[in-house]
This record gives structure tokens, sequence and C-alpha cells, in this order.
């Protein structure tokens, strides 16, 4: 009975092996990936005291602005958060680089709080404009149906349903 060796294995048979060996990789490191993410309790960040939780209207008073809606896109690997400003100068606070805006899941605390690509508006903001933030969801952790807490500057609202 003659035994294979990898040295003496057809290039056919060296391919599929390396093949399945690479694969086999890939799929780790995508599992440890997401074991370090759900471990975490974050979608990437520094940690950082949050604020009270305050009502919609106090919320409004004290961000600016007022949640429009949060959404899912892109199969769920993103997260868009709507707001329209009322107040110009109270909304300033909300791109204030030591509260960065996050969501947190109700149900699991999972926190994501990592922009697409860093986006976040500069400039000035209008009354009656609706703005946007879209962040990164790995693993689509939060999802249409939940609730989540949004933190916009020095304040936080609990309750905002994700579409």
């Amino acid at each position: 009975m003659r035994q294979h060796v990898l040295g003496s294995a057809s290039p056919r048979i060296r391919a599929r092996i390396f093949g399945a060996a690479a694969g086999a990789a890939i799929v780790l490191a995508a599992v440890a990936a997401y074991g370090l993410t759900r471990s975490s309790g974050t979608a990437g960040a520094r940690p950082h005291a949050a604020p009270p939780i305050v009502t919609e209207a106090a919320f409004q008073r004290r961000t600016g602005v007022r949640i429009v809606r949060v959404a899912t896109t892109a199969a769920g690997g993103l997260v868009d958060l709507r707001y329209q400003v009322i107040d110009a100068n109270a909304a300033d606070s909300i791109h204030d680089a030591d509260t960065p805006p996050e969501l947190v899941d109700e149900r699991t605390h999972i926190v994501v709080n990592d922009l697409f690509m860093g986006h976040a508006h500069h400039g000035q903001l209008k009354v009656a404009h609706t703005y946007y933030l879209i962040f990164n969801n790995p693993g689509n952790l939060l999802q249409t149906g939940s609730q989540v807490t949004v933190r916009l500057g020095g304040a936080r609202v609990a309750h905002v349903p994700v579409e």
C-alpha cells in the first residue's frame, strides 16, 4: 500500500489540499474576528463615560436635533441614523470628538460606534435640514425591529426603533 505525501502528490491534489487549508484559515479568521467583536461588546472604539438617558424632549433641547430614523441598510451591514436640526447652535455639540456618536442595542447591550469610512458632517449645520451618520454594523449586530439607545453629543435617548 503506497502512502501519499504532499511532495509526491499530483499537482491537482496539492492544489486541492492548499485550497482547503486556505479556505479553513479564512473561515477561522472570520469566526475569531466575529467572536472578538461580540465578546468585547463594541464594534470598535475607546471606552467613555455615558451621560444619563433623557426624555426625547430633553434630548432635543440638549443636542439641538430630532432623531428622524434609525435603519439598517446595505443588507444589514450598515446602520443609517437620520437627524433633523432644530437648533443649529446646540447641534454643533453632536460632532464633538470627545463624545463620539453611538447606538446601543437595548436587548444585547452591544455598542455600534464605528462610523462608516470615518464619515461625519463638517461645516455649519442648518435648521430644518436632515443629516445622517452611517455606522458599520459588523455581523448585522443591530437588526430591524431592535430598539436602541442613541448617543449624540452629551445626551442619550432610549427606545429608538430600528427600521
